[in-house]
């Protein structure tokens, strides 16, 4: 779809020439190397799916109006509402189970219904007993699979990830029906702050 040769990549663009709808795109450019056919099927997947339609023109929409200044949590209550969800899954580490409980009262005091599944849900043991866990029979692994398909049982319409793990994070996005977005990315040095550096 992209010429394979060319180096220049969108983390070297200074103008946001494909955010302000500029004609006049840097050279080198991605959005030039791409094969225009190519590109009409992709832009073809939002026309023509029940499922995605609405979702560019939903972000769209936020980012223009005044929930652009919201939090990350009045922005996914936004998104539902303008999907039409009623029911939402939460997908939460069992670490972050305090905020957790603030999301889903903030989720029932907007009207919505929620269904939450921690990590550690089918005690699963992965891990035998170990010097040091003494108040721990065990340690359960924790199971985004089991977690997606007990959302898709309950019919979650719109699933919120709380806190897992880096690498539970794709599986329980390759496991769930229903859209994915996060509200909390665990960052335990930062504070969940990823983005912060020190």
């Amino acid at each position: 779809m992209c010429d394979s040769n060319v180096s220049f990549t969108c983390d070297d663009c200074t103008t946001l020439t494909n955010s302000t709808g500029s004609v006049e795109f840097p050279e080198g450019c991605l959005t030039l190397a791409l094969d225009r056919e190519e590109l009409n099927k992709i832009n073809d997947i939002y026309k023509d799916s029940p499922i995605t339609t609405p979702y560019p023109a939903v972000a769209t929409e936020n980012i223009q109006s005044d929930s652009g200044t919201f939090s990350y949590a009045v922005e996914i209550v936004a998104h539902a509402r303008s999907l039409g969800a009623n029911k939402i899954g939460i997908t939460s580490c069992a670490a972050l189970l305090k905020e957790t409980r603030q999301f889903i009262s903030y989720l029932r005091g907007q009207g919505f219904e929620s269904y939450c599944v921690i990590c550690k849900r089918g005690t699963v043991i992965g891990i035998p007993e170990r010097e040091g866990t003494k108040n721990y029979p065990h340690d359960s692994i924790c199971n985004p699979a089991l977690q997606a398909y007990i959302l898709e049982r309950e019919k979650t319409e719109l699933n919120v990830i709380v806190g897992l793990c880096d690498n539970h994070n794709p599986h329980f996005i390759r496991h769930s029906k229903a859209p994915v977005t996060s509200l909390i990315v665990k960052d335990q040095e930062r504070g969940q702050h990823s983005g912060r550096q020190n």
